[in-house]
């Protein structure tokens, strides 16, 4: 099995009726930058868990260009849309932690921090 790390930062907003949109910046796997804007919803209180939450974002993405530009469906000049899934559990009002699934490619482990 062939892993990488890789660090992403993202930047959400936080919209009425639990909608969201934000944009990140990260390095593929193939050490390419990309950018990913996105807009989503969050379902909070699953299975009646008040801390439990799941996320769905969908948007487009930028960066997966020559040579692995089919490394990503529906891929356009490095452009792609792209949907992700998150499932998270908040540690305090303000921190999370969350899995998100990243097609059948990968998946991340990812911290956040509401201000």
């Amino acid at each position: 099995m062939n892993t990488k790390n890789l660090v992403l930062v993202a930047i959400d907003e936080q919209l009425p009726g639990n909608r969201l949109c934000g944009i990140s910046f990260f390095s593929n796997s193939f050490g390419q930058p990309t950018v990913y804007a996105y807009a989503g919803q969050q379902f909070n209180h699953l299975l009646g868990v008040p801390q439990l939450f799941a996320k769905v974002t969908a948007g487009l993405m930028y960066g997966y260009v020559a040579p692995y530009e089919d490394k990503v469906p529906l891929n356009y000049r490095g452009f792609s849309p792209a949907i992700i899934p998150a499932l998270g559990y908040k540690l305090t009002p303000h921190d999370s932690v969350q899995v998100k699934l990243l097609g059948a490619a990968a998946v991340m482990f990812s911290y956040g921090r509401s201000f």
